[in-house]
């Protein structure tokens, strides 16, 4: 499928993986295709394609590794094998609203040539609490 790992993908991630408990644990690599279809989609666990099992193996899976450090030990092996590792790690696009880029809209100020103008008006009004309003 498309975002599953290619045979080359496997060869670098499989002794990486770590090693088996004494229970059986689910397919190692249907599981990582897994987690990376949710991570690359943005999608919810729960829609995960039925292909890849149930979401709950992948998402427990991906939630206790994240807990152990694994994936961080899995990224940083990668890393140290590649020589571009610290070129292109995150490509993540922020946008803002268009009036971050000084588009009209908002409060408009008035400048004057005096400081006195510039100084905030202090309130005349006597505030009273609020019981005897």
């Amino acid at each position: 499928m498309r975002f599953d790992l290619s045979d080359e993908e496997w060869t670098l991630l499989e002794p990486l993986m770590p090693r088996s408990r004494q229970s059986a644990r689910a397919d190692d690599r249907r599981v990582m295709n897994a987690i990376f279809y949710v991570l690359r989609t943005g999608m919810p666990w729960r829609d995960l394609p039925d292909r890849y099992g149930p979401y709950t193996t992948a998402y427990n899976r991906f939630n206790r590794w994240s807990r152990r450090g694994i994936w961080k030990r899995i990224f940083d092996t990668l890393a140290s094998k590649s020589r571009d590792s610290l070129y292109l790690i995150d490509s993540t696009i922020v946008k803002a609203h268009r009036a971050a880029s000084g588009a009209k809209g908002g409060r408009k100020i008035k400048r004057s040539g005096s400081a006195a103008a510039a100084a905030p008006r202090k309130s005349t009004r006597l505030s009273t609490p609020k019981a005897a309003r």
